[in-house]
């Protein structure tokens, strides 16, 4: 039996009652101009996702300098000089759906292409076992490092090598299980019957590990 769960927003909520894990989730919020325009106010970078979505469809990246707006869609972005331009842009790209708006992290890059990380987690036989790890690279141009849309994977030691320092790469693997294995307790226990979690980290240049999301598909 593996349930499934489609909404990131009920999945954030879960994980964020657990102070330990809420340091390494973004802030967060469900869409609305007034949420837009808030988060704008205390983060000069979001990114946009659909509450349901997956593959990297959809996801934007919106950001703010001195007073002028860039919404970012796959390799387009297009620049707007007020808010209520920038909101009639997410809007067209949003097509109603219901959207999360999230804190958006600098990760740590190779050769300037973002870096993020996957890991595997499968219950068989009773108990959860780590099934991979693995570094995913943005394709060059693009934010969103999803392989769909054209990301390279490598292993996670290599990814942390290539991005940060070969000495981090111990600690930092070890981390991402730590936060896997408390994450994955908080949510069985809200929701019995899931099976495979696929969990998207990512880590900023100071170091610091970010769940970016969690997904009961993972490819």
């Amino acid at each position: 039996m593996n349930r499934q769960l489609a909404s990131k927003w009920l999945k954030t909520n879960v994980m964020l009652a657990n102070p330990y894990i809420a340091r390494h989730i973004p802030a967060s919020r469900i869409f609305s101009s007034a949420n837009l325009r808030s988060m704008l106010g205390s983060y000069s970078m979001l990114v946009l996702k659909p509450v349901c979505g997956a593959g990297g469809l959809g996801v934007m990246k919106v950001t703010r300098n001195n007073g002028s707006y860039s919404c970012t869609y796959m390799s387009r972005t297009v620049h707007r000089t007020s808010f209520n331009g920038l909101l009639n842009e997410v809007n067209r790209l949003r097509h109603g759906r219901r959207y999360l708006i999230q804190r958006g992290i600098q990760l740590a890059t190779i050769g300037g292409r973002p870096i993020d990380y996957r890991v595997k987690y499968v219950k068989s036989n009773g108990q959860w076992h780590y099934r991979s790890m693995v570094g995913r690279l943005a394709r060059r141009g693009l934010f969103v490092t999803n392989l769909c849309r054209g990301g390279t994977i490598m292993t996670a030691a290599q990814g942390i090598r290539r991005s940060l320092s070969a000495r981090l790469i111990s600690v930092k693997k070890q981390q991402m299980r730590q936060l896997t294995k408390v994450s994955t307790n908080l949510l069985e226990s809200r929701f019995p019957g899931i099976g495979q979690l696929g969990y998207d980290y990512g880590i900023d240049h100071n170091g610091h590990i970010w769940i970016l999301e969690v997904n009961t598909r993972p490819q």
